[in-house]
């Protein structure tokens, strides 16, 4: 299950399947230089995207 407080890089190394999911939701966090120490939930709020639908897209890609 894919938390908020996973990194952007250990969530797309464990599950490569959410690459789409994250561009979907207007974050090519796969380029972004601070994706191995930035919390999903930090770049979310960055990127003015809603962590609660974010996450749920997320795990239901990985079928969680």
């Amino acid at each position: 299950m894919i938390k908020r407080e996973m990194t952007i890089s250990e969530i797309i190394a464990n599950y490569p399947e959410t690459m789409p999911v994250f561009r979907a939701f207007g974050l090519d966090c796969m380029e972004c230089q601070i994706a191995d120490y930035e919390e999903v939930e930090h770049g979310a709020g960055v990127h003015n995207v809603d962590i609660d639908q974010l996450l749920k897209a997320l795990n239901a890609a990985i079928g969680k």
